[in-house]
């Protein structure tokens, strides 16, 4: 299904607010992590590729990439910007929710970056997500991926209010912490400008939830997993307690 004409403004538009993201300290983070377990992926799976902004990163080195995202837009949009600036390249686009995931024999990697686990509403669908990432990576496989710390969620995030503008967008971004669940719900509204000079208004609402990371090493566990390490921040740093990112690495034994 191809997108809208507006949904497409609007995953422009969110490519442009993510120009700045740091794709090549997350792709830093797994080439370490391949590096240091010497395990020179082929194929690889990315869930929660998103507008496949990372996934042109790892094709970069030459890998054979499966990229997963729950939304059928976001993979066409991606799908059409990757042909653009990797035609022919060895990637597959699959329509999956990652709880139920579905991968077309065993993977040498997965990888999942910017924070997508904490869309993941409760701990049953974190453990759907780990069994079946177990289950789809080959023996000695590796499994990397980050979340926002509790403290990101409750204290960065909590209740507060963001705004931006520039020529092409502008938004309202108001954050509401539910400390009972542990959630944050982000309502944000976009004002997007069009080639008449006039705005249009998109509204998003999104939900993150924060998980332990004691909890998350656990489940690991559970499913079978040998953690490598737990890291903060992209570095190489023990997470402390005002770290706003988690970044775990983790092996099928």
């Amino acid at each position: 299904m191809s997108p809208s004409s507006s949904y497409r403004q609007l995953a422009d538009v969110y490519d442009h607010l993510m120009a700045d993201a740091p794709y090549d300290q997350w792709m830093q983070f797994a080439a370490e992590v391949w590096r240091l377990t010497g395990t020179a992926p082929h194929r690889v799976a990315e869930l929660g590729c998103g507008t496949g902004s990372l996934t042109r990163y790892l094709l970069e080195r030459k890998l054979e990439v499966w990229g997963v995202d729950l939304s059928a837009d976001m993979l066409e949009v991606a799908r059409e910007k990757v042909e653009r600036s990797h035609p022919g390249a060895p990637v597959h686009w699959l329509n999956q929710d990652i709880r139920r995931l579905s991968l077309p024999g065993q993977m040498d990697s997965i990888v999942s970056f910017c924070d997508t686990l904490n869309y993941i509403p409760d701990a049953e669908g974190i453990r759907q997500v780990f069994a079946g990432v177990f289950e789809a990576l080959k023996p000695g496989g590796t499994f990397l991926f980050d979340v926002h710390t509790p403290y990101k969620i409750a204290e960065v995030f909590g209740n507060e209010s963001f705004c931006y503008q520039d020529e092409q967008v502008a938004y309202i971004w108001q954050s509401s912490y539910d400390e009972y669940t542990e959630t944050v719900e982000h309502d944000l509204t976009l004002f997007v400008a069009e080639r008449d000079g006039l705005f249009r208004r998109f509204h998003e609402l999104h939900r993150q939830r924060a998980y332990r990371l004691d909890d998350l090493r656990d489940w690991l566990v559970e499913a079978g997993f040998t953690l490598l390490s737990l890291t903060a921040d992209f570095s190489s740093q023990a997470v402390e307690e005002e770290s706003e990112r988690a970044f775990f690495a983790a092996q099928k034994p």
